[in-house]
C-alpha cells in the first residue's frame, strides 16, 4: 500500500511540474522559491556523476529539491536507466551491454531539471540548459564498448527529450506541455532541436539495420501548446551515426 501511495503522490507532483510564475512554499525553517519567469530559480541538488564513453567528459544530473508539506521533509529524484534485454542486443556480433540502444545509455529520473558537464582535464564546467527544464529522457555515449553487427559503436553527442517551455500557458512547465528533442555536441555546444517545435515527442523505436531512431511526434494542429487525442502523429527518422542527419518517415 505504501508503494502505491508513494507512486500516486509522485505522479501527481510530476504532472504539476513547477511554476513559471513567482510562488513561495514556506515552512518553519526554510522558504522555497518557485520559478520566476524572468529568472527561473529553484532549489536543486546534484544526484550522481554519469560516466560517458569519453574520459574527458562527465555529466552530473541535477534534480529539483521537492518538499512534502504533509510529512514535512525534502526529497529529490534519482537516476534510473532504460534497458534493452532483446536477444539481438546481446550476442557475439551485437553486444549492447543492456543499453537502450547500441552506444547509448538512456537515463531518466523524477524532476530531473538540468545537467552539469565537466571537462576533466581543464576542470571547466557548464550547464546544458540555461534555465531549469523538465527532462524526460537523457541519452549519453555509453561507457561500455558496444558493438553492432560486429563493429564498434561510438557516439559523440548527447540527446535530450524535455519540456522546456510553458507552451500551453497554464503557469507550469510539466508533462502537459509540448516535449522537445535536442542534440548537443560532446562538449555540450551546438544545441539543435531535432523535431520541429510545433510537435510534441511521444515515443521512439530503434532500427538496428540502418542504425536509425524513429521518433513518433504529435502535431499541435490547433496551436494550443499541448497534445490533443485527435491530432495527427507523424514519424521522424534520426541517423544515430550523425543525429543532425534526419528527416520525415511518415506524414
Amino acid at each position: 500500500s505504501l508503494i502505491v501511495i508513494s507512486s500516486c503522490s509522485r505522479k501527481k507532483h510530476y504532472e504539476k511540474g513547477f511554476s513559471v510564475s513567482p510562488e513561495t512554499e514556506t515552512t518553519d525553517e526554510k522558504e522555497i522559491n518557485g520559478i520566476a519567469q524572468d529568472s527561473i530559480s529553484i532549489l536543486t541538488r546534484p544526484s550522481s556523476v554519469l560516466l560517458t564513453g569519453y574520459t574527458d567528459y562527465r555529466l552530473t544530473t541535477i534534480y529539483k529539491l521537492n518538499y512534502d508539506k504533509k510529512d514535512d521533509y525534502y526529497y529529490t529524484g534519482s537516476n534510473s536507466f532504460y534497458r534493452n534485454y532483446s536477444d539481438l542486443g546481446h550476442n557475439d556480433e551485437n553486444n549492447w551491454h543492456y543499453n537502450f540502444m547500441p552506444g547509448l545509455q538512456a537515463v531518466y529520473g523524477y524532476n530531473l531539471v538540468n545537467l552539469s558537464l565537466k571537462h576533466v582535464k581543464t576542470q571547466k564546467q557548464k550547464s546544458l540548459f540555461e534555465k531549469p527544464v523538465l527532462i524526460k529522457t537523457l541519452y549519453i555515449p555509453s561507457f561500455s564498448n558496444d558493438t553492432l553487427f560486429g563493429k564498434p559503436v561510438k557516439r559523440d553527442y548527447y540527446m535530450i527529450s524535455a519540456y522546456d517551455e510553458d507552451t500551453n500557458e497554464d503557469g507550469f512547465i510539466n508533462a502537459k506541455d509540448l516535449r522537445r528533442f535536442y542534440v548537443f555536441n560532446i562538449n555540450g555546444a551546438d544545441k539543435e532541436n531535432l523535431i520541429p517545435k510545433d510537435y510534441s515527442v511521444v515515443s521512439s523505436e530503434y532500427d538496428c539495420a540502418n542504425d536509425y531512431m524513429y521518433v513518433f511526434a504529435q502535431l499541435d494542429e490547433n496551436k494550443n501548446g499541448q497534445r490533443d487525442q485527435t491530432e495527427q502523429v507523424h514519424i521522424f527518422w534520426i541517423d544515430l551515426k550523425n543525429p543532425r542527419n534526419n528527416g520525415r518517415q511518415y506524414q
